[in-house]
């Protein structure tokens, strides 16, 4: 078996911050022939003796290589015609990876992972059918690459896009998607928070996303049924949402697609 890769390959080109512990990374692979299929995942690195932010929580590190690569998987959110990697990463103050990807700058080395992985794509979904694609947090990268890469032929009739967080401003890529919701009468894009008591300037919708499933009127907002003959359903974020989306979605008679059996729910645990 060939041993993977452990060098840097990569430069950082931007960094756009959210939140202080929610930013969009945008990386330059040094291969410029590096493939992906919107929708899926690489693998990004550095190693122990890079440092970490100054307020990440403390760990124990003692014994660690310093030049072993720490990995982590994280969904690219690029259209495929786009020249840069972009990734939407949430810092874990407590994590070996993130706190050392909150000190890089532009310009600075990392390393990615030598191919993309992953089957949250639209390869096995009829273009004839519709499409809602549910999120939580950083879960939504999945789907912007999937709009970035066919939002002007996109292969379905009419596309949902459910969006969640905690708060308005942990909407990363809002003003994005409204622009597409305003540019493409067929989609429709819903944002929502779950704690909208402790943000009071926020006006729009409000709750868990797996409750919007459930809401009256899905089919006059979205303008298909819930219901697997009608759409195919991409569930991507919390594993906690995840679970409560698939045990109301199959109970809608949605069967999960896996390798070896096509469905017509899709899903992927980000975290």
């Amino acid at each position: 078996m060939p041993t993977p890769p452990t060098e840097y390959n990569a430069t950082l080109v931007d960094r756009q911050d959210i939140t202080p512990r929610l930013s969009i990374f945008r990386v330059r692979h040094d291969d410029p022939a590096f493939e992906f299929v919107a929708g899926q995942y690489t693998v990004l690195g550095l190693k122990y003796r890079e440092p970490r932010i100054e307020t990440a929580a403390a760990v124990d590190e003692d014994g660690k290589d310093p030049e072993k690569l720490i990995r982590r998987p994280y969904s690219i959110c690029s259209g495929t015609q786009q020249q840069e990697l972009e990734f939407y990463i949430s810092m874990l103050t407590a994590g070996e990876l993130t706190p050392r990807l909150w000190c890089l700058h532009p310009g600075s080395r990392l390393f990615v992972g030598p191919m993309a992985r992953g089957f949250l794509t639209l390869e096995e979904v009829p273009s004839d059918t519709n499409l809602l694609l549910v999120a939580t947090g950083t879960g939504l990268g999945p789907y912007i690459s999937m709009l970035r890469s066919y939002a002007r032929d996109f292969p379905a009739q009419r596309v949902g896009v459910i969006h969640g967080a905690s708060y308005s401003w942990d909407l990363g890529y809002r003003p994005e998607l409204e622009g597409y919701a305003r540019e493409f009468p067929n989609l429709i894009y819903l944002p929502t928070i779950s704690r909208p008591e402790e943000d009071p300037q926020w006006s729009g919708a409000s709750g868990r996303v797996q409750s919007w499933l459930e809401a009256p009127g899905f089919a006059q907002r979205f303008g298909f049924e819930l219901e697997p003959r009608a759409c195919h359903v991409f569930l991507c974020g919390n594993p906690g949402m995840i679970e409560a989306a698939t045990a109301l979605l199959t109970a809608r008679d949605f069967r999960e697609q896996t390798r070896k059996e096509p469905g017509t729910l899709h899903a992927e645990k980000y975290w």
